[in-house]
């Protein structure tokens, strides 16, 4: 390998963007990323972007600017552990690399039940999410698929947003299973508070134009159906031959290294990182941006000689809006809720302050992530 190796990152999203301009920086070699857009989609906003709000237009040429990295714009279409290379969708010249940092994220699984490919929208992505708002302009009954965090933003961003719609959330588990009885609660008088028909315990067998039915034979009438409920991710690691797990998530050791092919690293929802008690940490920004710390800070270390350190995540935390004045922050320690609780208006504003760093301030200096992220190595 090259005293200086060129890596290459596959998919700009934020934890992506974030490892390919850390990356330039501390190698001081050539980093190209590739992605299938010339812009950043906020992703912890397209339940905003389904009710039709504005958003900020972040391009990745100017989150780039002065970075010295290589943007591709194309479509991955197949990667060649032999022979180091990325082959591209449109028929350029592969991208050869020394390095590669695998981020490419996940998207709604809509192939999960009958009919749902063909009658739900997903937010899991900007263009879906566009598509959303267009559809509930002519439908009087909304139904969200999915009790999690996804299915709680929308139902309520849809809720607050329509408040002349029929906005229903189904789910097979109970609202927001994660959270401590006192949040769940909270998210109770929430829904309440919107006039959202909650389905608890209803797994859906299949989807209608006209709405769904579910497993035990009631039928939910809904003109439109959101579905927020399971995400896959890609299958090119797979069809590579690099090591995957039976989700499809790229199979990777303490420091984000895949642990078939030692120059591949997965950052992200793309990778089934764990922790050292061997709990696989859940897919979302949070999670995903201190893997990309600890990638970043692995691949420095082994480039200087020295052993790197291992991922270990103990506090994570759950930051839920619940339309554009109520929230809940909640924080688990080893997966169990700890800590006091923060709700209403106080929470609202520390959820806009996240995703606005998130999205801005912390993509535009990526050494913040590290400052994180080194608290959660050992």
């Amino acid at each position: 390998m090259a005293t200086t190796p060129h890596i290459v990152v596959l998919g700009a999203g934020y934890t992506g963007l974030t490892a390919a301009k850390l990356l330039a920086k501390r190698t001081g070699g050539p980093v190209t990323l590739v992605n299938n857009r010339d812009r950043f989609v906020e992703r912890m906003r397209n339940h905003q972007l389904a009710t039709g709000q504005r958003l900020r237009a972040l391009t990745l040429r100017d989150l780039l600017r002065g970075t010295g990295v290589r943007l591709v714009v194309d479509q991955v279409s197949r990667i060649d552990p032999g022979q180091r290379q990325v082959e591209l969708a449109s028929g350029a010249e592969p991208i050869g690399y020394d390095l590669l940092v695998y981020a490419l994220g996940s998207q709604a699984d809509l192939d999960a039940v009958p009919g749902a490919a063909e009658h739900a929208v997903a937010v899991a992505d900007a263009e879906r999410a566009a598509r959303l708002h267009e559809r509930i302009r002519t439908g009087s009954t909304v139904a969200v698929v999915g009790g999690g965090l996804t299915g709680i933003e929308a139902a309520t961003e849809l809720a607050e947003t329509y408040p002349d719609r029929t906005v229903r959330l189904v789910t097979g588990d109970t609202l927001g299973p994660a959270l401590s009885e006192p949040g769940q609660a909270h998210l109770y008088r929430a829904f309440d508070r919107l006039g959202i028909r909650l389905h608890e315990h209803a797994p859906v067998a299949k989807v209608a134009a006209d709405g769904l039915l579910l497993d035990s034979g009631e039928q939910v009438g809904a003109d439109v159906v959101v579905w927020t409920t399971g995400f896959r991710v890609p299958q090119l690691a797979r069809e590579a031959g690099l090591a995957v797990g039976d989700n499809g998530r790229m199979l990777v050791d303490g420091t984000m290294r895949s642990v078939s092919h030692p120059d591949v690293y997965a950052i992200g929802d793309a990778a089934a990182a764990h922790n050292p008690d061997g709990r696989e940490l859940r897919m979302g920004c949070g999670p995903g941006g201190l893997a990309a710390a600890c990638a970043v800070r692995a691949i420095g270390d082994r480039l200087a000689g020295r052993t790197p350190r291992q991922l270990r995540v103990e506090i994570d935390g759950q930051c839920i809006s619940l339309g554009r004045g109520d929230g809940l922050v909640q924080y688990a320690k080893n997966d169990r809720p700890y800590g006091p609780m923060l709700t209403g208006r106080p929470a609202a504003i520390v959820k806009e302050a996240i995703v606005r760093g998130a999205g801005g301030f912390g993509l535009r200096h990526p050494s913040l992530a590290l400052v994180a992220g080194s608290r959660a190595l050992t």
